[in-house]
């Protein structure tokens, strides 16, 4: 019992530990954004945001198509199948459009971030900015995390589409959903507050994958095994706070 209550001790005060150290990342990138170079800015957009579109779009298009073919069956005990494009739209909208992109980012993105950085430090090149009295905050992290944050929206508010347009295909030729029923009752049934909501939760994720990203890789330790750690450590702990994010920003926005 005494060794699980002093695990659990490290394990907060680790957790705490790590907050901190993003929070204090967080505050030194904003304050560094007036310094951004808008050249590299644009580069990271496409090499962080574009290259991972087809990814997401093939994610979520499968899913879109899973979920109609899940959820009518069940709408239709009910007598509610014709809801179940307003159902669809519901979550993708909110949640999963959102979330499963930001998870996708988190493994694509956040690994991608923390593996160059990472090999920057264990090579010495994080220590030659220094030298060359360029602040490593503004050169590498204030790029990508604001790449990360305009990046976002723009995958997510194509993934809700693809979602969308996936449940369509499924509900139109496999179901007794026709397509007039699919369109109507996402009128019905949604808002444009679902959509943008969920589009500011997104710019979150991205800040998340961005800032944790950076961190881990800027503290990646000598070696090749040790910014695979920070890869890994990156990922996992990125995933973990959208999912915990995700929960406070759901509460404030809906």
């Amino acid at each position: 019992m005494i060794n699980l209550c002093n695990w659990i001790g490290r394990q907060i005060l680790e957790f705490l530990e790590s907050t901190g150290r993003v929070v204090q990342l967080l505050f030194r990138t904003l304050v560094q954004l007036p310094r951004m170079n808008v050249r590299h800015v644009i580069y990271q957009m496409a090499h962080l945001g574009v290259d991972t579109m087809p990814i997401v779009f093939m994610m979520i298009v499968f899913t879109g198509m899973v979920m109609v073919w899940q959820t009518t069956p069940a709408l239709a005990r009910a007598g509610a199948q014709s809801t179940t494009g307003g159902f669809v739209a519901l979550a993708i909208f909110r949640e999963l459009g959102p979330v499963l992109s930001g998870v996708v980012m988190a493994g694509r993105v956040g690994a991608a971030i923390t593996a160059e950085i990472g090999s920057m430090k264990v090579t010495e090149q994080i220590d030659a900015l220094r030298v060359m009295a360029t602040d490593p905050i503004a050169y590498l992290v204030v790029p990508r995390f604001v790449a990360c944050i305009l990046m976002t929206p723009v995958i997510v508010t194509f993934a809700n589409l693809m979602g969308i347009a996936g449940g369509f295909l499924v509900a139109a030729i496999y179901t007794d959903v026709g397509p007039y029923s699919y369109i109507y009752s996402i009128e019905t049934f949604t808002l444009f507050a679902d959509f943008y909501n969920g589009l500011i939760k997104s710019m979150f994720f991205g800040g998340i994958v961005a800032i944790v990203g950076c961190l881990k890789g800027m503290a990646a330790k000598e070696g090749a095994e040790g910014v695979g750690n920070a890869t890994t450590s990156s990922v996992v702990t990125s995933i973990v706070w959208i999912f915990v994010i995700n929960y406070f920003l759901s509460t404030w926005l809906y």
